[in-house]
């Protein structure tokens, strides 16, 4: 076990760990039996200092040759070939990438999300607090995964993708099991008048009383994992064919890169998502 503060009891996770390297594994996504997947920590890999130590992120400073043996690692943890991921270049935009057959290797500039329905390709996106979302439709046999911080949210990111999947693929999205993945929970992400604003534009008066409350000086908490689940719930997908993550990044800053925590003194996690 990681000794990962779980928010409540709810079996969400399971706790993996193969060659040494420790991951997260949706039981919801694992048992469709079409995907490998997961999600990684910040332990074993080779990686020094502020991205000690399972960092794949190019954009942290990081060795290049500890970036290349994480991967190596964290594919085989994972079951997947280094040479077939694929990335996103993240920039709070609701960007969708279609990736498809000769994209392995790719980095999607000025993109968040990404949707295949290629096999062996693996998606990958990255986080250190924002809020990883995967999509699985096993009857159409795509996948997405995105990534939403605040503005994605707002923006409905989650949206984005679905809309994509079905526009691509013609997935219908009551087909689709989504899982929102480790990001900061509402007791951590304080936020200020102008963010609150923004969701007060884009959500429903009803629905916001579950999204964020007032502390006072202009202060508020938000809980973008109510927020996502809306937005995926708005886009068709059934509640319950969403697992919500009950793992906060923040609470766990020995095992999880936070940007709360450390601002950019960090390297980032990664979601990984690959159809069999």
């Amino acid at each position: 076990m990681l000794g990962l503060k779980y928010k409540n009891q709810d079996r969400i996770f399971e706790e993996r760990e193969v060659g040494g390297v420790p991951y997260l594994s949706y039981p919801v996504l694992e048992n469709l039996g079409i995907v490998n997947h997961g999600f990684s920590t910040r332990l074993g890999g080779v990686s020094k200092g502020n991205c000690a130590s399972m960092n794949i992120s190019t954009t942290r400073g990081d060795d290049p040759a500890a970036i290349k043996e994480n991967t190596r690692r964290i594919a085989q943890a994972i079951g997947v070939e280094p040479e077939s991921m694929v990335y996103t270049h993240q920039t709070h935009t609701v960007n969708v990438a279609v990736v498809r057959e000769g994209d392995q290797g790719k980095r999607f500039m000025e993109t968040d999300g990404m949707v295949t329905n290629v096999p062996g390709i693996c998606l990958v996106t990255f986080y250190a607090d924002c809020v990883p979302l995967y999509f699985v439709d096993p009857v159409k046999k795509a996948i997405g995964l995105s990534h939403s911080g605040w503005r994605g949210t707002v923006h409905r990111m989650g949206k984005a993708t679905v809309e994509k999947m079905q526009e691509t693929y013609g997935s219908d999205p009551a087909d689709i099991i989504a899982a929102i993945g480790p990001s900061i929970c509402q007791d951590c992400y304080e936020v200020s008048e102008d963010v609150i604003g923004e969701f007060r534009k884009e959500f429903e008066e009803e629905v916001l009383p579950e999204l964020f409350y007032e502390k006072g000086k202009g202060k508020y908490q938000l809980n973008l994992w109510r927020a996502n689940e809306e937005v995926l719930l708005d886009a068709g997908v059934l509640k319950e064919h969403i697992a919500v993550t009950n793992l906060c990044t923040h609470c766990n800053p020995e095992i999880l890169f936070s940007h709360r925590t450390t601002g950019n003194k960090r390297g980032n996690l990664s979601a990984f998502l690959a159809l069999k």
